[in-house]
């Protein structure tokens, strides 16, 4: 019988995943690389990413009560805490701020 993988709680949406990935709070190209962590689960890291510029989130954005209070953020965090969803296929763009 196949063991079920024990869920975690992305510390960013609160949402029960089997998977998170490490976020640099401060990004490792701004300075952050043995900086503090976040465990994040797979759409929040990409949304991250892909919404703001490294360097906007190593000086506005580099706590998780700072990023849960991100007013770009409120509409995504509303609609992925009520999702079931481990994967997002968001697309980073080659045009970065």
């Amino acid at each position: 019988m196949a063991k079920k993988q024990q869920e975690q709680v992305c510390e960013l949406c609160g949402r029960e995943v089997q998977l998170l990935s490490r976020h640099h709070l401060v990004p490792r190209e701004e300075g952050g690389r043995y900086g503090a962590i976040a465990e994040l689960c797979q759409p929040c890291h990409s949304t991250l990413h892909l919404t703001f510029s490294n360097r906007e989130l190593a000086i506005l954005y580099n706590t998780i009560p700072a990023l849960q209070q991100a007013e770009p953020l409120q509409k995504y965090l509303n609609w992925v805490r009520s999702k079931r969803l481990e994967r997002i296929s968001n697309r980073r763009g080659r045009s970065r701020r």
